[in-house]
């Protein structure tokens, strides 16, 4: 995308300054669903996790990030260049296609936090807040920035020159952090008690609360990515509407034939399964390729998520059997249910474009996913070896909200997940010293 000189248009400015607020919403909405999901020892260190995410990832964003991603490429489709570093060159009259170059700046950093804040829920109760604080803005620069310049940046290989689609991040935000989680998780091993001892959700109404921010955001996230108040972000919204319906759906049918019963819990994955899975998708296929979409990742993810059990990896809230299988299959299924109607050349299988579509891709699943994972687990594992990754015994037993932050969630006790008393009832002299 270069950056050419032009007038804004105010009703698409309008709607991308919408659109970018949906998005920002949509971290905190994280926060809420991924600290429903904990057990209450580390309710707020799971919120923290996120929260801190929008700091790191906006300096560090600002200072190189959209620079290395919308710059021109400087090195043949791998990374752009560094003229704006700093958001240098860049002023109120800039302007990025239809809308504020600064704006679209901000909209495209949005995805870059919820990306790193989605990231945290692999590792969720037995990471070090420090470690964290580490490895957000390393992991930006060297694993987010990369692939987002590949998909969206001028010159980027797998759009420009792969010709892979992704309208609004099945790459650099679900596959990314499903990859990247799987390696983090696989640096930190199991929480203490994993598969023995009882982990679900401690507050499901928290969880649903954070579904639904997360769904209300959604359409900023995808709708927001036409760039413009049009009717492909009218045809985005509503395959994202109709995405998460039908991966609610698909996610309470599997539930109900294989456990008997349909769960709340469920019911949040679902709809995430789904909104997921049409994120890549959402500006490629007609409103009948949407609802298989959401159908389809609602109903896989919802086995996906056991894999970790089988497998012998803890990926605390899910964020490989969701994001990263969901990614999957919305990015893969563009190769199949793609519409010249919404993509203006490029058609799936289904609609004549034969295996063409559907091999790049797969290409592209697996190259982002291998070069998510394999730099992920090397940052992990120099941080490990430097600094420590992984809270200590006792900061795991005793929970990372009373060691880390000397707070509790609950003043009136823990709901039986957590430890035996919380901050603001342990005498001066016997609080437990706070460590990062």
């Amino acid at each position: 995308m270069s950056l050419a000189a032009a007038r804004a248009d105010t009703g698409d400015t309008a709607w991308l300054l919408a659109a970018t607020a949906l998005v920002l919403l949509m971290t905190p909405g994280l926060a809420l669903f991924y600290g429903g999901m904990v057990r209450t020892k580390s309710v707020l260190n799971m919120l923290m996790m996120s929260f801190v995410s929008i700091a790191l990832v906006t300096v560090v964003w600002l200072a190189a990030g959209f620079s290395l991603t919308f710059g021109e490429d400087a090195a043949g489709g791998l990374i752009g260049g560094l003229e704006h570093i700093g958001m240098s060159g860049l002023g109120p009259d800039s302007v990025q296609g239809t809308v504020p170059t600064l704006l679209f700046a901000t909209f495209q950093l949005t995805f870059a936090i919820i990306t790193a804040a989605l990231v945290s829920g692999a590792v969720a109760d037995r990471a070090k807040f420090g470690a964290w604080l580490v490895f957000v803005p390393v992991w930006a620069l060297l694993v987010y920035v990369p692939v987002a310049h590949w998909v969206w940046g001028p010159g980027g290989w797998i759009l420009e020159k792969l010709g892979a689609l992704d309208f609004a991040g099945g790459l650099p935000v679900e596959i990314v952090s499903g990859a990247s989680g799987l390696a983090l998780c696989l640096v930190l091993g199991p929480r203490m008690g994993f598969k023995k001892d009882s982990m679900r959700p401690h507050n499901l109404p928290m969880v649903m609360l954070g579904a639904g921010l997360l769904w209300f955001g959604w359409f900023g996230f995808n709708a927001g990515s036409a760039l413009g108040a049009n009717g492909l972000a009218a045809a985005a919204f509503l395959n994202t509407l109709a995405a998460g319906c039908t991966g609610l759906l698909g996610w309470l049918f599997v539930e109900q034939k294989r456990d008997g019963h349909p769960t709340t819990l469920g019911a949040a994955s679902g709809a995430v399964a789904g909104l997921v899975a049409i994120t890549p998708s959402c500006g490629s296929v007609s409103l009948l390729g949407a609802l298989v979409v959401g159908l389809t990742a609602g109903a896989v993810c919802s086995y996906a998520v056991s894999w970790k059990f089988k497998l012998n990896y803890d990926d605390s809230l899910d964020v490989v059997g969701v994001h990263l299988v969901g990614g999957v299959i919305g990015t893969l299924l563009i190769g199949v249910f793609a519409v010249d109607s919404m993509t203006g050349g490029a058609e799936g299988l289904l609609y004549g474009g034969g295996l063409a579509q559907l091999g790049k891709q797969l290409l592209a699943v697996v190259v982002v996913a291998a070069y998510a994972f394999a730099v992920t687990y090397g940052i992990g594992k120099l941080i490990d070896v430097t600094m420590g990754f992984r809270a200590s015994e006792e900061q795991e037993q005793t929970g990372l909200d009373l060691t880390v932050h000397a707070e509790t969630a609950y003043d009136h006790g823990v709901l039986g997940h957590g430890a035996p008393v919380s901050s603001s009832v342990v005498p001066h002299a016997q609080k437990v010293t706070p460590q990062a």
